[in-house]
């Protein structure tokens, strides 16, 4: 009786002779060292059932993620996925509050040539500033484009505190306080939000000795009724809310602050600061930018109490200069009232002073120039 052969395999395999227990059995001896001659087998299926036992011999990698058992690197890609999503989530954010960070690097971007802010102020500038590159008009994104203050720092950061040192029979400590509220005094007195709209200056006149005579009932007449002998603007940045209002939140600051003796328990300090506002008009969604630029030059003194009829921690004005850039003339209702580019005319009288570039820090501001009102040869 002739035999009959084995059904074919969809794989093309002949029908095993054993049964997959059976040869795993023998496999399993084999890596033993155990004897026992091999069942016949075809080579293909046997190679697949030794390479299954081979994965179930060998032990899974260390926390290797589920889905990878063989530690391929997927697990440590999505990890790493991970946290670069965090970074990017991160730089996200940062780019939501100030695009400029980005955008101003990216090739192509509005300000991708643009040069590094200008280190601090050490000197007097032996010049006046170069025009800046283009002639490119000021845009809301942009409100300095075109102006020397596209370089210069800002708000209260740029102004720089000297090192404290003894002076004048004043200690370090005392110094060192004459200089920060020096500093306050400018802060709050040209860069305080509420005092730009045009509110009080309480802070800054908390800084100055009520012991001085005349000076604070002088500065707050100023600021309830002013005319042209009680200028609040001589010493404070104000503008009218209903006429205008900031573009933006920044303010360029450029200047310098130093330290001189007195006489014996005077410590004087000098500051020279120019400050640059770039507005709009109040109300406008698709006007015009301009810049209305101050210079303030002023000495204070702080006295030692024990030598001095003053108050202790008060500071006194020994003298103050201020210069405007682009305001009306002869216009004293305590606020600024800048021009704009598109304005028929100066809404004061007509500047009749020399012109003046009122980015120039190299002049000497001391109060004894020809004043009147000039003109700017640019803002």
């Amino acid at each position: 009786m002739s035999s009959v052969p084995p059904p074919d395999r969809s794989d093309g395999e002949p029908a095993p002779s054993i049964s997959d227990e059976q040869l795993e059995a023998f496999l399993r001896e084999a890596a033993d060292g155990g004897g026992g001659s091999a069942p016949k087998e075809p080579s293909a299926r046997a190679r697949m059932v030794a390479r299954r036992l081979r994965e179930e011999a060998e032990p899974e990698p260390w926390r290797a993620p589920q889905g990878s058992p063989r530690g391929d690197g997927r697990g440590r890609r999505r990890l790493v996925g991970a946290v670069v999503g965090v970074v990017v989530l991160a730089a996200l954010a940062v780019v939501a509050v100030r695009p400029s960070l980005v955008l101003d690097r990216l090739p192509g971007g509005d300000d991708a040539s643009a040069t590094p802010t200008l280190a601090a102020e050490s000197a007097r500038p032996t010049g006046t500033p170069g025009e800046a590159a283009g002639a490119e008009r000021a845009t809301r994104e942009h409100p300095f484009r075109g102006s020397p203050a596209e370089r210069w720092a800002e708000g209260a950061d740029a102004i720089e505190v000297p090192a404290a040192k003894p002076l004048s029979g004043m200690s370090k400590d005392d110094v060192a306080f004459a200089l920060r509220r020096t500093k306050e005094l400018l802060v709050a007195a040209n860069l305080d939000p509420a005092v730009l709209r045009g509110e009080r200056p309480d802070e800054a006149l908390d800084v100055l000795d009520p012991k001085q005579p005349e000076l604070l009932p002088k500065l707050r007449r100023s600021l309830s009724d002013p005319d042209a002998d009680h200028d609040p603007l001589r010493l404070f940045t104000r503008f009218d809310p209903a006429e205008t209002r900031l573009a933006g939140d920044v303010v360029k600051v450029r200047g310098r602050m130093t330290l001189a003796a007195g006489e014996p328990g005077v410590v004087k300090v000098d500051a020279d600061y120019t400050f640059v506002y770039p507005l709009v008009r109040a109300g406008d969604a698709d006007g015009p930018v301009a810049r209305t630029i101050i210079r303030r030059v002023l000495t204070l003194t702080l006295n030692d109490p024990a030598k001095w009829n003053v108050t202790e921690g008060k500071l006194l004005v020994e003298k103050y200069f201020s210069e405007y850039g682009n305001t009306d003339c002869d216009v004293y209702d305590g606020y600024l009232h800048p021009g704009f580019p598109d304005d028929d005319g100066p809404g004061g009288a007509r500047p009749t002073g020399p012109p003046t570039d009122p980015y120039d820090r190299s002049r000497p501001l001391t109060g004894s120039g020809p004043g009147g009102c000039g003109q700017v040869t640019r803002t």
